[in-house]
């Protein structure tokens, strides 16, 4: 139902609220109450001079009938809806979709109250996971709660030894006890670090960042392109930019993330890049061809071009456990801030297969772009270690051609995939599967 269609709900309910029966709103219309009787039933739909009678009658607007924030509310109930989890008391209810605009627009109260839960319940969950992702993750808190554990329990093995031992000599005694105070010294000095850390955090009512949100939000900055690293003098340039990241974690991630952009600029100079895309056009097989190069580095080095001079190009780079590293959306393309994406991305297919690159297009809602990906071995197997892998999806926009192809339907994860049918959320997870 569009939302003009709607209008007959709206009219009801502005009519009820101002205290009419439906002949007195009729009578002052100057139409028949059986008229009003079907439009407010949406079963006839209202515009032109009745359309202004009826909201002179009401005393309100014409477009507050029409149009108002329907749009809105109707997305953000869809987008609630298709992102509820299962189990519960009303698991097997499932939400009337084919009825939501009716809901909107008999209850717009209820409705915008919904969707406000809907948005408080997706920050919650995204500061958890924020959260979950910095305890596990943070190097920098790893470490200092590692140096208090250890300081414990140092301390609780020296207070062991003199609480258990009746005989002990002086000169041991003096020993142990210069022990527990300089573990204690330690044990003060690592606490007031882990505090100091965590009273850096975002304040409260901030959204709660980890270090590689933080280190996103950088390279975002600087547009993911970074002149001063190009040229072969740009070693030292790399600790002046990551000097502008407040927390160490953060940027211990960047400075790994640059110093690959200087590797990659070295091999592929900018003058080559440029001849390159003039002689080809962002196409990687082709440049690698002509340079001797990884699709991989291809692949990296047009995501950290200037988009003036390569276009629109996205890369979504993960690692062997399918985990995102790196994410550059473009065109509306939408990935997770944390955790894997979508099973049925071309970037999980090739991470069991790193000699074969696979290209597709994915449709994500109204989107369609063109997906390259490719999977390398940063680490080599040797006899002791399996290899390590990451793979990298290049973003393009689809090539259009006389006939368009079909493309392969995609999400953002598995959670909240709203695609029904999906091979990944039928078999639970076919990313499991292919790694």
């Amino acid at each position: 139902m569009s939302e003009t269609g709607m209008a007959g709900t709206r009219i009801r309910q502005r009519r009820l609220v101002a205290g009419l029966k439906q002949a007195e709103l009729a009578a002052a219309a100057g139409i028949s109450p059986s008229y009003l009787n079907l439009i407010e039933h949406n079963r006839r739909r209202i515009g032109g001079r009745t359309l202004l009678q009826i909201a002179e009658a009401l005393g309100v607007e014409p477009a507050t009938l029409t149009e108002g924030v329907q749009s809105q509310l109707l997305a953000a109930l869809q987008e609630a809806a298709g992102e509820t989890k299962t189990g519960g008391a009303y698991a097997e209810v499932a939400p009337e979709l084919d009825r939501v605009e009716e809901f909107v627009g008999r209850f717009p109260g209820w409705a915008g109250r919904l969707a406000d839960l809907g948005r408080q319940r997706d920050a919650l969950e995204r500061t958890v996971k924020a959260l979950s992702e910095r305890l596990a993750h943070d190097p920098e808190l790893s470490a200092t709660l590692h140096e208090v554990i250890s300081t414990v329990t140092s301390i609780r093995s020296t207070a062991s030894i003199l609480a258990e031992t009746r005989e002990l000599e002086p000169e041991w005694q003096m020993r142990f006890h210069r022990n527990i105070n300089e573990d204690g010294a330690r044990l003060a000095e690592g606490a007031e670090a882990l505090m100091r850390y965590l009273e850096a955090a975002p304040e409260a009512g901030a959204e709660v960042t980890s270090p590689q949100d933080e280190m996103h939000a950088f390279l975002e900055r600087h547009g993911f392109h970074f002149p001063q690293l190009e040229g072969w003098g740009a070693v030292a340039r790399v600790e002046p930019l990551v000097a502008e990241i407040e927390h160490r974690a953060a940027r211990a991630l960047a400075r790994v993330a640059l110093t690959q952009v200087l590797e990659d600029a070295r091999a592929l100079p900018r003058d080559e890049m440029e001849a390159q895309l003039a002689a080809h056009g962002p196409a990687p097989d082709a440049i690698a061809r002509a340079t001797g190069r990884s699709l991989a580095q291809v692949f990296r080095r047009l995501a950290m071009l200037p988009e003036e001079m390569v276009g629109p190009v996205g890369l979504i780079v993960v690692d062997g456990a399918g985990a995102l590293i790196l994410r550059k959306t473009v065109m509306g393309f939408a990935t997770p801030r944390s955790g894997a994406g979508c099973a049925m991305w071309p970037l999980y297919e090739v991470l069991g297969q790193p000699a074969r690159p696979v290209q597709a297009v994915l449709v994500q809602g109204d989107l369609r772009v063109r997906a390259l990906a490719v999977a390398e071995e940063t680490v080599p197997a040797g006899f002791d270690n399996p290899p390590l892998t990451r793979a990298y999806m290049l973003l393009l926009p689809e090539r259009r051609g006389p006939e368009r192809e079909q493309g392969r339907p995609v999400g953002v994860t598995c959670r909240i995939c709203p695609i029904e049918g999906c091979l990944a959320r039928r078999e639970g997870s076919v990313l499991r599967d292919r790694l």
